[in-house]
């Protein structure tokens, strides 16, 4: 008997398994979450929409265990947008944090309707009639549609926003686009978890982040690391370097605010190209260090590297531009700024740690040659595996004169100026050091 009794109680279970609204909790793996926020009078209203299959740990009203049913689902709704939209997001007027904002209204759309496009018509969709109850819509092909509003001082205000979305699949991208009042509507598009993003960032704002973002970078970025590496190995007094490190800056300060402003070449296969480049740039400046350096030819060697390095610094940087609002060269210059502090900090260990081990571990050109030979080592590797990617486009003769013929041209025009003001600038060091060498040789002769 007892053993009828589990089997009995086992089907009923079963059985009440099969007729609930059951629903899989599994987390999306890419989700597109679609904002809008719009400062209007005294309030300001953030429009969201997100996938529906998102919203877990909320039991949906089913019809079949597969269609949303549409006329009892409202409260669903809300509660799903109270919990993963208003959940983890963050509002700020001026800096100062803003109160939960409100639902004031949550509508289930289907996946072929496009009023997210634009402010007007996904505002109409969310305060319009709700599907009819009559309507067959997937759950997991559903869309929440969700208006928000919140008590604000003044739509002229500095508005901030942290989503919150990141937790609603395993890849979230968030499209947001602030709508200023009698301005121009400002895009972004961030992946993951953003932290909290100014909508319309004042200049002070946009310098403080980009130093910091220039600052990270170069700590982070081993190749441009193991560049300066080889910049300070054989010239560790201050004079020299200060010559050497300011021509590498110059020149990917260049390319940089170039190609920040859409002058570099458009093509697939001219980042990982660039990438190629800097990796030989170490091997090069490697393999110099071995064979012996010149202080003459060292800095109009950084300089024509630094070209180089700048598109590399392009290329980390043009997802963060959107983050400079209206500020873009201000946002430039002041990531170099922080790229800038950060080789000091690296340039600052770096030259009494080698002065160190040259003196007390081993001779300086010993020293100088196993380090340099363990760098050119990394950089071939790092060399060949990026190259293998860019054989990987095949290209052909035309996307060759295609580059070149487009903004090619006008890198070249470029580079040949730099060129010439680069002979001009050395010409000039070399004839003032000579100048201060023979003053010397005279003073020391009357002496």
């Amino acid at each position: 008997m007892p053993r009828i009794a589990l089997c009995a109680a086992a089907a009923a279970l079963l059985a009440l398994g099969e007729g609930a609204p059951l629903r899989a909790h599994e987390i999306p793996a890419d989700v597109t979450a679609r904002v809008f926020v719009r400062p209007d009078g005294s309030r300001l209203r953030v429009l969201v929409r997100v996938p529906l299959e998102a919203m877990r740990d909320v039991e949906l009203p089913l019809i079949g265990g597969e269609y949303l049913d549409l006329a009892a689902a409202d409260r669903a709704l809300r509660d799903a947008a109270l919990l993963w939209v208003v959940g983890e997001m963050r509002l700020f007027e001026d800096g100062r944090p803003l109160a939960k904002p409100a639902v004031e209204a949550a509508r289930a759309s289907i996946p072929s309707d496009r009023s997210f496009d634009a402010w007007d018509a996904a505002l109409a969709r969310v305060l319009g009639p709700r599907l009819p109850d009559e309507a067959r819509v997937v759950w997991t092909q559903a869309l929440l549609d969700v208006l928000l509003e919140v008590p604000i001082a003044s739509e002229a205000s500095d508005f901030a926003i942290h989503p919150g979305l990141e937790r609603l699949g395993v890849r979230v991208v968030t499209v947001l686009r602030f709508l200023p009042p009698g301005g121009p509507e400002r895009a972004f598009q961030v992946t993951g978890d953003p932290g909290v993003v100014r909508l319309d960032p004042r200049w002070h704002q946009a310098v403080a982040g980009f130093v910091r973002l220039g600052f990270r970078h170069i700590l982070d970025g081993a190749d441009h690391l193991l560049f300066l590496l080889c910049l300070v190995v054989p010239f560790r007094r201050f004079r020299p370097l200060v010559l050497v490190v300011t021509a590498f800056t110059a020149a990917h300060s260049v390319t940089l605010i170039a190609s920040a402003y859409g002058l570099g070449p458009d093509v697939l296969w001219f980042p990982p190209l660039v990438e190629t480049l800097i990796a030989t740039s170490i091997v090069y400046m490697a393999l110099e260090n071995i064979v012996g350096a010149s202080l003459g030819r060292r800095w109009v060697v950084a300089f024509a590297f630094g070209l180089v390095h700048g598109f590399g610094f392009s290329f980390a940087l043009a997802e963060s531009l959107q983050f400079a609002g209206r500020h873009l060269l201000t946002a430039l210059l002041s990531f170099n700024v922080g790229v800038e502090l950060g080789q000091v900090l690296v340039l600052a260990a770096l030259v009494p740690a080698l002065n160190a081990l040259f003196r007390f571990a081993v001779p300086e050109r010993v020293g100088t040659v196993v380090l340099s030979a363990l760098v050119a080592h990394t950089g071939w590797h790092w060399m060949a595996d990026r190259f293998a990617t860019v054989r990987a486009y095949e290209l052909g003769w035309a996307d060759w004169r295609a580059a070149v013929m487009g903004s090619g041209l006008r890198w070249m025009a470029a580079a040949l100026i730099l060129a010439v003001l680069a002979s001009a600038l050395g010409w000039r060091w070399r004839a003032a050091r000579r100048r201060r060498g023979d003053a010397e040789v005279a003073v020391a002769a009357e002496e």
